[in-house]
């Protein structure tokens, strides 16, 4: 058993106070019990949009802003996931990366966003390059599995279903999910449905407002809601088990029945 935490703020584009506010939440999320933090997409920085702010924001994963997240995971002694702007060298476009750091503050797993935002206005294109397709990176706490994806690619069941392929237990969900008209209910339908479909935990942070729709979430693999934060900044803690993922599978064994694999186009 493990206990994990989804920390819900709002970013800005003040990149240490930002680094400040998640440590200040990643504690708080400690101090509960979690051994696995998860904060929102754009952690780093946001701006009101997606534009040249963005790119001259961004951070080698060697940079400030991830040695600060490393020094927060070690001294915390948790595994601390959170969205950066990643710099590419050569490149007038930036990677939306998730990074994770082990408690010994080394990284453990990346995941570079592979569906960008264009959609409902944005462009998220414009600034942002999509990440390669690979083996997608796991890493291991307590006998269960984690692996990662970012926020819209939320609406790509595909992607899901290739991490669990790989072995992972535990989906975790760094987002910034824009508000707008029924996005929210997309998003709880959303974030239940890949935990339903796969028979895995979901952990879903996302930016609270205005830059985010708020609702972060940990589901179990039935679908059931195990903590929620609404509307408000702060954490929320769960616990996510081995044997509920088997009493799950047992009673839904829809994995082992299907007839279909995902494959690249």
């Amino acid at each position: 058993m493990v206990d994990v935490a989804v920390i819900q703020f709002a970013p800005s584009q003040d990149k240490q106070e930002n680094l400040r506010t998640l440590r200040t939440l990643a504690a708080e999320a400690a101090g509960r019990g979690a051994k696995v933090v998860v904060a929102p997409e754009y952690a780093m920085f946001t701006a009101p949009r997606t534009d040249e702010r963005i790119v001259e924001s961004a951070e080698g994963l060697d940079g400030k802003f991830v040695s600060g997240l490393a020094a927060t995971a070690k001294e915390l002694d948790v595994h601390l996931i959170a969205g950066v702007n990643e710099q590419l060298p050569g490149d007038d476009h930036i990677s939306n990366t998730l990074v994770a750091l082990g408690p010994g503050g080394d990284i453990v797993a990346t995941y570079r966003k592979l569906h960008l935002y264009d959609a409902f206005g944005y462009k998220e294109s414009d600034v942002i390059r999509a990440g390669e397709i690979g083996a997608p990176e796991t890493f291991a706490v307590d006998g269960l599995t984690f692996g990662m994806q970012t926020c819209y690619d939320l609406r790509f069941p595909e992607v899901t279903r290739r991490i669990v392929d790989a072995g992972a237990d535990v989906l975790l969900m760094p987002a910034q999910w824009v508000p707008g008209p029924l996005k929210e209910d997309h998003w709880s339908t959303l974030v239940r449905a890949r935990a339903i479909e796969n028979t895995v935990y979901v952990v879903a942070a996302d930016q609270s407002a205005r830059t985010g729709a708020g609702n972060s979430m940990i589901v179990d693999p039935m679908g059931v809601t195990l903590a929620s934060l609404g509307e408000r900044v702060g954490t929320a803690v769960a616990e996510v088990s081995a044997e509920r993922i088997t009493e799950v599978r047992e009673k839904n064994p829809a994995l082992a029945l299907r007839r279909f694999t995902v494959s690249e186009i």
